[in-house]
């Protein structure tokens, strides 16, 4: 499902060209090849790939870099805080959390029509949402041992960041006290706007039911807040030998209890499995050993995790709503297709509450 290119990239070309010589004072003759693009999943941003080159003290040099630019068209969130996702990853560096190394923030809108960060590149491969990983490609190929040292060694990655202290690395910044007083409380006050903002006054029974479940049934003590990935899954890493060497895409990162990485993790996997009508790889963890092993290496049970499953799949629903329009406005979609009410995400809520079905 490929969202249309819009941005002229050879014009792109020539502005990032004259941008990289403006950070690179002390080089000369700085040279940008064809500006790529990635392939795979991505909805949310616009994502530029850059290898440049340019001599510095006479000496060659070269690197390879990635831009994620503020969307210019369509947006899945209500708002798009760029330089929180560059703070975040570069607050990460020092953390042992595999990031990429981060090398400017630009504001300046003159120079791609909106601001943009740019980190260099990673080697590496990342499981398929489109495909489904769950479904062909590198991954399905793999062999079970080879399936499970990946599943494993990227949820050691999840419950290695929530662990960590982060008020001592400084992400007190991503504390939204404008939607609440606790970090869950803040994160419910934000997604109860984007819902209202997404629906933009349309029904949207199985989501609003669900909502009002959310409301009635929230977990009276909050666990202790951690930093929280946001979009917790294996399709937003960067993998070599199978194991992570890269954790990307920090557009939904927050504060609160880690469950709501565990959960999404969760959720996301039963997406890729009876959501696509798949089963999962033979390798990959079930359910009941992802939880165990999260557990062990954070050092405490997990509580309230169905409630935060039906958060997740709430959270997921909200997305698909804008993926939906999105792809209705781009002609990827007919007009009327139901998809923003009945997805696999509306789908997996009505059967976790025995809701009446989607459709």
């Amino acid at each position: 499902m490929p969202i249309p290119q819009a941005r002229d990239l050879t014009a792109t070309r020539a502005q990032l060209t004259a941008w990289l010589q403006r950070r690179l004072p002390c080089a000369t003759g700085v040279a940008i090849g064809e500006v790529g693009l990635p392939s795979g999943s991505g909805f949310s941003n616009e994502t530029l790939l850059i290898d440049a080159s340019w001599r510095e003290n006479g000496t060659p040099a070269s690197a390879r870099f990635v831009a994620r630019v503020k969307p210019t068209a369509y947006a899945i969130f209500p708002e798009y805080d760029l330089h929180r996702q560059y703070r975040t990853m570069d607050l990460l560096a020092p953390s042992g959390i595999p990031v990429p190394r981060m090398r400017w923030y630009e504001e300046d809108t003159s120079v791609l029509g909106q601001p943009f960060y740019v980190m260099e590149r990673v080697d590496g491969v990342i499981p398929s949402d489109h495909p489904p990983f769950t479904t062909g490609g590198w991954l399905f190929d793999a062999t079970p041992e080879q399936q499970r040292a990946l599943a494993c060694s990227a949820l050691a990655v999840l419950a290695d960041l929530h662990r960590l202290d982060w008020r001592a690395l400084g992400f007190g910044f991503l504390a939204r006290p404008e939607y609440g007083a606790t970090p869950f409380e803040q994160q419910l006050g934000y997604y109860t706007m984007m819902l209202r903002w997404a629906a933009a006054g349309r029904a949207m029974p199985v989501v609003d039911a669900t909502l009002a479940w959310l409301e009635a049934n929230r977990p009276a003590d909050e666990s202790a807040p951690s930093l929280v990935w946001g979009d917790a899954r294996i399709g937003n890493m960067i993998f070599r030998d199978f194991r992570p060497v890269a954790v990307l895409d920090w557009e939904m990162a927050t504060l609160g209890p880690g469950e709501v990485d565990l959960a999404w993790w969760l959720v996301l996997d039963r997406y890729h499995t009876e959501g696509v009508g798949a089963v999962p790889l033979p390798g990959f963890p079930s359910r009941a050993e992802v939880v165990a092993q999260w557990e062990e290496r954070v050092g405490r049970r997990a509580r309230d995790l169905f409630y935060y499953e039906v958060w997740s799949a709430f959270r997921f629903a909200l997305v698909l709503i804008r993926i939906a329009d999105q792809m209705t406005e781009y002609g990827i979609m007919p007009e009327g297709s139901g998809f923003e009410r009945n997805n696999p995400a509306t789908q997996m809520l009505a059967k976790m509450l025995e809701l009446p079905p989607p459709g």
